[in-house]
């Protein structure tokens, strides 16, 4: 196999491709390059027609299309991924030691490319032939385009081996004679331990590396028949140079010793041959690999024969092999590392999960056993952030529960108290003397079952309410547009209570009142209070409703100037089923206690807080002027023209 064969020129080539297009794509002036920017959508491409068939294809496989369900359907049904996937240690484990396999599967693939290595000694092996090749044409004279070494110029050496050969081989005509090259040959190899050979031009052995001898030594070269078209692909002797073999181009081409046979059977020779270096890779019969290089003898552009330098078998392989035996050491260590790291994983994660999990699954049974939830207060990390919100949501479901039972027991007094005296009424209809007497028990009967009636409509509202708030939809509404309408809703009845109602809007900055919330719960806060306003006011008074945008927040005040609220029930009047009404102000409204904590929880959910107040007077000895509801929301920035924003209650 040629170096730089298909796999790898093609590689280069495209790498070389890629390179260029990003240095002329950088090389583009300011003003070229923003024309190139957005060509599909200022040409028009991205407006042609796309056949219906081809968008249903590419859909198909998208997030959620069918072809891609039923993939990730058929990969999870697998009892490989349902056996990892059954346990959080498992996919720790897996994740770890397949990250390990990777890495140590690529360094082990990068240690049989030895395309790095080869390169290295095929440039090494061709400026040690060039340097050999200059010395022999240096030291030669040329007689009738022949290489003829001056004997008093070489150098000398009493330990030089000579080949010396048979009578038919000595009988052939040589180019360069092999007793006057044999002395530099052997200096200028010996530091070395590559084979080197030399040809005419005619192809034939002039002398090897391997055949010199001593003086006193005789070798006879016996010529090699090549018949033999194609060698057999060689055997391989271990496991590492089978898979290096598996691995490698199954073109590259065998060596075959020929001896002193004529050179030309070598490709890289007959290339050499023709004036220029050739560099080949070749595997011998134990599929060890073998790097060799032919380099012309050249005299005054005349090719005069070949210098053809051989690595030795299995010198590569052998540094390779001396590399890869260093991975094992490293991968030790690092199958160590991922299993430690796996089971600290699985400690520090997995372990508290599964403890969440099984406290969990406890606290299901039993909630009062909330308090066996593990806390981990010391982690700041995922797994603490967890189990606090496990914790606060395992709280403020119990506060649900607690809540639902309190709950309960108040609709279940409430609703008792009605019956209670509608029964004593009926009771008391059988010692009724006049007509106007049973007239007037009946009609307190039916006073306590239409309070009963407005009761269970009351209850049912609330009992929705968590419920509704968590599934309605919430978005930027303006305040003073519900204001307005609320207003306008009760002018009827305050004047019919002789009462005036005021709308003051302070907004200096003019950007509105907006806020994300449900624009029907935030009426139906605003509609109770000013009821209430209107409900409490004397004859004559007034209700004042101010909006103030302030900051980040919006205050809505409701004030009345009614005779106030006791202090230590400034709190309590948000509590359920609680009334609150003086005598004076009975006439004026009748209600089951509801509107109040209705309006807390609608409030809160917008993130938002109520209070009430006293409005104190300017004589400390007076009473107060009436009552004050505070309610606070936080501020939304106005949408886009054009623009929708919607949200979940948080």
């Amino acid at each position: 196999m040629a170096f730089g064969g298909d796999r790898e020129a093609s590689g280069n080539w495209l790498m070389g491709v890629r390179d260029s297009v990003q240095r002329h794509v950088m090389s583009l002036p300011d003003l070229a390059r923003p024309a190139l920017e957005n060509l599909p959508e200022r040409s028009g491409l991205n407006t042609i027609p796309v056949p219906g068939r081809v968008k249903s294809f590419f859909a198909a496989f998208r997030k959620g299309g069918p072809v891609r369900r039923a993939l990730v359907d058929w990969f999870n049904r697998q009892p490989l991924v349902r056996f990892i996937s059954a346990s959080l240690l498992r996919r720790i484990m897996v994740s770890n030691l397949l990250g390990f396999v990777i890495l140590f599967g690529g360094m082990v693939y990068l240690s049989f490319n030895s395309g790095w290595l080869i390169n290295a000694k095929r440039e090494a092996l061709r400026i040690q032939g060039q340097i050999i090749a200059a010395a022999i044409a240096g030291e030669a004279k040329i007689e009738r385009g022949m290489i003829v070494v001056d004997p008093d110029r070489l150098p000398t050496d009493k330990n030089a081996r000579i080949p010396f050969r048979d009578d038919g081989f000595a009988a052939l005509e040589l180019s360069i004679s092999p007793e006057k090259v044999a002395p530099i040959f052997r200096r200028l190899t010996q530091p070395t331990s590559t084979r080197a050979r030399i040809y005419d031009r005619s192809g034939n052995l002039v002398v090897d590396t391997d055949d010199l001898l001593k003086p006193g030594q005789i070798k006879r070269l016996a010529v090699q028949e090549t018949t033999e078209t194609e060698a057999e692909r060689p055997t391989t002797k271990d496991f590492w140079t089978r898979l290096q073999h598996w691995l490698i181009d199954k073109e590259v081409q065998v060596y075959k010793e020929i001896g002193s046979a004529n050179g030309k059977y070598y490709p890289e020779v007959r290339q050499a041959l023709q004036g220029d270096d050739a560099a080949m890779l070749l595997l011998n019969a134990k599929g060890q690999q073998i790097v060799s290089i032919a380099v012309p003898i050249q005299r005054m552009n005349t090719v005069l024969g070949v210098l053809l330098l051989s690595s030795p078998p299995g010198e590569v392989d052998k540094i390779l092999s001396d590399w890869r035996d260093g991975l094992w050491p490293l991968a030790g260590i690092a199958l160590v590392a991922s299993i430690l790291t796996g089971f600290m994983l699985a400690r520090t994660v997995a372990g508290p999960m599964k403890r969440l999990s099984e406290s969990a699954e406890h606290v299901s049974r039993d909630i009062k056993a909330r308090q066996s939830l593990p806390a981990f207060t010391g982690r700041k990390d995922e797994v603490g952030q967890m189990a606090s919100a496990f914790g606060a949501m395992t709280e403020s479901l119990y506060r649900r529960i607690e809540s639902s039972e309190k709950f309960a027991a108040d609709v279940a007094h409430e609703l008792k108290n009605p019956l209670t005296a509608a029964s004593s009424t009926a009771q008391a209809l059988t010692y009724a003397k006049t007509d106007e007497q049973r007239d007037m028990l009946v009609e307190q009967i039916q006073g306590e079952l239409t309070r009963l009636s407005r009761l269970i409509t009351d209850v049912s509202r609330a009992s929705r309410l968590d419920a509704e708030l968590a599934l309605q939809s919430q978005e930027p509404v303006d305040l003073s547009e519900i204001l307005s309408q609320v207003l306008s809703i009760f002018q009827d009845k305050a004047e019919k209570y002789d009462c005036k109602l005021k709308f003051i809007l302070d907004d200096p900055e003019a950007r509105g009142l907006i806020v994300n919330g449900n624009a029907g719960r935030l009426a139906q806060v605003f509609t109770n209070l000013v009821d209430n306003a209107i409900s409490f006011s004397p004859s004559g008074g007034s209700v004042v409703v101010k909006a103030i945008a302030m900051g980040g927040q919006i205050e809505i005040r409701v004030e009345d100037d009614g005779c106030g609220i006791e202090e230590d029930k400034l709190e309590t009047i948000f509590s359920r089923f609680y009334t609150y009404r003086p005598t004076e102000h009975s006439s004026r409204g009748s209600n089951s206690g509801l509107g109040l904590s209705i309006s807390r929880e609608i409030i809160m959910a917008h993130s938002g807080t109520i209070s009430a107040e006293n409005r104190p007077s300017a004589d400390p000895n007076a009473g107060p002027l009436g009552s004050r509801f505070t309610v606070r929301l936080p501020t939304q920035e106005p949408p886009a023209r054009g623009g929708k924003t919607s949200g979940r209650r948080a």
